[in-house]
């Protein structure tokens, strides 16, 4: 695979893997692992308490749809018994918006107004309207006030407000808060956390701390400090009864609202997917964040995307064509690194998406995984394919394990025995037969020389009309491959006796074969051109093994002096000494007759 191919491909794949993180296909999954990941409780200051309208409350003063506006008069009342016990900030989660009758409503903004430490509640309602841009252009707002629900005029003169509005995101989940709304008329209303904790901050004389980092609409991301349940909460009935004294409350931030499941007051959070979180519990969580100014700033995702996408080029470059053992200690690298990662820049204030580098390193891990498996199967089918039609059955299995990197193609220089065959006389009895019992013929001499070839683990390199060629050592090491050529032209030569008994009985013909054979170096590898090339061996080790065949009389088989000595004592043979000339050898080249294999 050309290298530009290569990069193309492996861009393609960084590029749709992150186009899959980016289609918010696995969003929630994402959301969910980072929400138990991120979150961590941890034990509140201590000036937070709840007062809650809890089962015991329903209970002592009755259903909460009967209660008039004394009860949470009566509440403050209790709260700012006198100047030296008050609360520095008391903020009502509860929304008293319109009159009902005229002495609960005075007394409430009464006990509200008294001290000028009481948030009352207001709430927006967002939808869709037309709105016009700088420029004159009118475009759609998705994101717009389009009612606005204030505290009845009293109270509303009385107290303090901020807005009470709760956004789930996309899962249905709770996990930022909005930090103030803007009103038509181009009034700010904060959140009733934000106004509580600006109270708190100048009650005790405190400068003003940072906001946290909104978006273009205002949210933010909230750090949880705890889970339902962790903050201290009170019941309003204790608060009024006076078994909680108002002393407890000096200075303090008094969070008043629903505690109760039936008040329908309660959201599923990134603190706790399970367990709902009452309203109250929200607004004190993001009340302490605020105070801590413990803020997380959500990188942006376009950041993400651009980071992830060269991450997980390198991670393939990493992964191709590897080792199953090496791609995998990558993948839990990568995996447990980003995870490492992501706690890291999110105790320094930056929030990132947990899951998108394991969950696309893994796909790529999987998807080169399988590649890697389809290519290696291909290979071995390209191997068996070419191998096969050449060598033993168990040469082919050898080079299977021991993969193409053991063939090393393209030319090697290797020491080989090289075996040369042919028929004598086969041109003359080609002329009297027909050209059918030709091909029969010859048909039955190539299986014959092919099956001891094979037998004893050779490499058929060609057939040249009536002749071929054979090599031992190549393309993988062997053990005494001379004797295994030697072996087989003993067969050949036998072999040969029978085909002649049955080719004379059929056709009136006999063959007779001239072998030779020569031991040393040869450059054996795919020689040819990009189009077209061969498995083969070449030099001159090639060349003296053709013409010791080409010298040998029909039956016979011509060795060089270095196959006798590689063979030694276990063949036994009659020297020629240097009475036949080769052509291009010099004089004293040995020539010998195998006579017997021992």
């Amino acid at each position: 695979m050309g290298k530009y191919r290569k990069f193309l491909i492996m861009v393609l794949a960084a590029g749709l893997v992150t186009a899959l993180m980016a289609s918010g296909i696995l969003d929630h999954a994402d959301l969910a692992v980072s929400d138990r990941f991120y979150q961590r409780r941890s034990a509140s200051d201590g000036e937070i308490v709840l007062v809650g309208i809890d089962q015991k409350a329903l209970e002592d003063i009755g259903p909460y749809s009967q209660w008039g506006r004394e009860v949470m008069a009566a509440a403050l009342a209790a709260l700012n018994e006198s100047e030296a016990c008050r609360p520095a900030v008391i903020a009502m989660d509860v929304l008293y918006s319109g009159e009902t009758d005229g002495a609960g409503d005075a007394r409430l903004a009464e006990e509200a107004g008294r001290y000028g430490n009481v948030v009352a509640a207001c709430a927006a309602v967002f939808g869709s309207s037309l709105a016009e841009a700088e420029t004159g252009e009118y475009y759609l707002d998705n994101f717009s006030v389009t009612a606005f629900d204030a505290p009845y005029e009293a109270l509303g003169e009385a107290a303090e407000q901020g807005h009470i509005n709760a956004m789930l995101d996309r899962d249905g989940i709770l996990r930022h808060h909005l930090l103030e709304i803007g009103l038509e008329d181009g009034r700010r209303i904060p959140s009733l956390a934000l106004k509580t904790a600006e109270m708190y901050r100048e009650y005790h004389g405190m400068e003003q701390g940072t906001l946290p980092p909104a978006d273009a609409r205002g949210f933010w991301y909230l750090p949880f400090c705890g889970v339902p349940g962790d903050m201290e909460a009170i019941s309003l009935s204790d608060v009024l009864s006076g078994k909680v004294p108002a002393d407890y409350f000096a200075g303090k931030i008094v969070l008043i609202g629903p505690y109760a499941a039936g008040l329908q007051d309660s959201y599923l959070t990134a603190a706790d997917h399970a367990a709902p979180m009452y309203g109250m519990e929200f607004q004190a969580n993001a009340i302490q964040a605020l105070l801590w100014e413990d803020y997380r700033r959500e990188v942006p995702d376009g950041i993400q995307l651009t980071a992830l996408f060269f991450l997980l080029l390198l991670a393939l470059a990493g992964f191709w064509k590897r080792k199953v053992r090496l791609s995998t200690g990558l993948w839990l690298l990568l995996c447990i690194g980003s995870a490492g990662f992501c706690r890291l820049m999110y105790d320094r204030g930056l929030v990132l998406h947990l899951l998108w580098i394991p969950l696309g390193v893994t796909v790529l891990y999987v998807g080169c995984i399988a590649f890697n498996y389809m290519q290696a199967s291909l290979e071995k089918r390209r191997i068996t394919n070419t191998f096969e039609r050449y060598v033993a059955p168990e040469i082919v299995r050898e080079i299977l394990r021991e993969g193409t990197g053991g063939l090393e193609l393209g030319g090697k220089l290797t020491r080989i025995a090289v075996l040369f065959v042919d028929v004598r006389g086969f041109t003359p009895m080609s002329e009297r037969l027909k050209p059918t019992q030709v091909v029969e013929i010859l048909n039955c001499y190539l299986s014959l020389i092919s099956d001891c070839i094979l037998k004893n683990g050779g490499t058929l390199d060609k057939f040249v009309g009536d002749a071929a060629m054979a090599f031992w050592g190549a393309p993988l090491p062997q053990e005494d491959y001379v004797m295994h050529a030697l072996k087989a032209a003993a067969d050949m030569a036998e072999g040969s006796r029978a085909l002649s008994q049955e080719l004379l009985k059929r056709y009136g013909r006999t063959v007779s074969f001239g072998i030779g054979v020569h031991v040393g170096e040869a450059v054996v590898g795919n020689i040819g051109s990009a189009k077209r090339m061969d498995y083969t061996a070449i030099g001159d080790t090639v060349n003296t093994a053709a013409r010791l065949e080409a010298n040998a009389p029909a039956g016979t088989i011509y060795i060089s002096r270095a196959v006798a000595d590689e063979a030694g004592e276990r063949i036994r043979t009659t020297s020629l000494g240097d009475t036949v000339k080769l052509k291009g050898k010099k004089e004293g080249f040995e020539v010998l007759c195998l006579e017997e294999i021992l």
